[in-house]
């Protein structure tokens, strides 16, 4: 069956080129389109250059555009491929996962390490890739990059420079494609949702609310630090040491958890550790922090924490609902 598929680029190193300061976007849609080998096309592929930037420049309001993008064009194709700079792609996979609910159509995030014009660039193998895995029609946000296809909540760039930059975080990698072969780490999703209907399936929520600090704890931090977010912040993620552990004894941090919340702001503890997650029912300075009405973030990772909060105070400011927003499962984002 011929797929008609679009491709939405943004920028990034994959459509990059030399500038007087160094790296900056500067190829055009049709040029990324060029770069598919026709043997991997079996239908019609268009573009569109919604943005030509740098990731690191990229901020919550282009997510609500690549969602809108994709919602406004949603009937007319079989699946999309967003090119990005590989440094936020994962916050960006997240992000579009929470915003575009019951997609029943693939939305795969792409780009390259190398960009499209150098010798042994990355970009074409990886645009290949996510046509290849579009034509399975399996619905979701997905990252596709070096032969993987990563859950979009799950993904995570763990490598500055290594072809194999992202992986999947407590979760195993979705499929892998070598050859245009997709093979699925479990059977069961490669079995692609139908409608039930001939109604538009996806929702879009693109309510974000980005007043969100994330803060890393260390040694030595000072309480009075947490005075400083009440008024510019609605939602603070905290890294916490280990399984869940803050400051209880010498700068005590709890006092001031308590008065954030009291505040009215979200409060999510998370881990520094990559892996595993958090469960404050261990030690002592997890579980005194458990008494308070905190944000509990599991196995979540912080590329998918950040923009869920955003997402969620996006929808309600009723702290209890947000609560329920967060701890409830979105694409395998958690496992409870």
């Amino acid at each position: 069956m011929k797929k008609n598929l679009l491709l939405i680029a943004t920028g990034g190193t994959i459509a990059s080129s030399p500038g007087e300061h160094g790296l900056k976007p500067a190829i055009l849609a049709h040029e990324l389109l060029e770069a598919v080998p026709d043997i991997h096309l079996d239908g019609n592929l268009d573009g569109i250059l919604l943005m030509n930037i740098d990731s690191s420049n990229m901020q919550p309001e282009a997510w609500s555009e690549m969602a809108r993008a994709v919602y406004e064009h949603y009937d007319s194709y079989d699946g999309f491929i967003i090119t990005h700079g590989t440094d936020t792609m994962a916050y960006t996979s997240a992000a579009l996962t929470y915003i575009l609910q019951d997609l029943d159509k693939p939305v795969i995030v792409t780009g390259s390490m190398v960009p499209l014009n150098v010798e042994n660039s990355d970009a074409p193998r990886n645009l290949a890739d996510s046509v290849t895995f579009i034509k399975e029609g399996i619905g979701g946000v997905y990252i596709v990059f070096d032969g993987k296809v990563i859950m979009g909540t799950r993904a995570v760039k763990i490598r500055s420079k290594s072809a194999h930059a992202f992986e999947s975080i407590n979760s195993p990698v979705f499929a892998t494609i070598e050859q245009e072969t997709v093979r699925y780490n479990n059977a069961e999703d490669a079995k692609p949702r139908v409608r039930e209907s001939t109604a538009k399936s996806v929702r879009l929520l693109d309510s974000l609310c980005p007043d969100v600090l994330l803060l890393k704890l260390y040694p030595g931090m000072k309480p009075e630090l947490f005075d400083l977010i009440k008024p510019h912040y609605r939602g603070v993620i905290i890294e916490s040491f280990g399984s869940g552990g803050i400051p209880m004894e010498e700068r005590s941090l709890l006092p001031k958890l308590q008065e954030l919340i009291e505040a009215g702001i979200a409060v999510v503890i998370s881990t520094q550790c990559l892996e595993e997650g958090t469960d404050l029912s261990i030690y002592e300075v997890g579980k005194k922090m458990a008494n308070l009405p905190i944000i509990y973030s599991g196995d979540m990772n912080t590329d998918a924490i950040v923009p869920k909060l955003m997402w969620a105070l996006g929808q309600t400011d009723q702290l209890a609902e947000v609560k329920v927003y967060m701890e409830t499962p979105i694409a395998r984002d958690i496992q409870l």
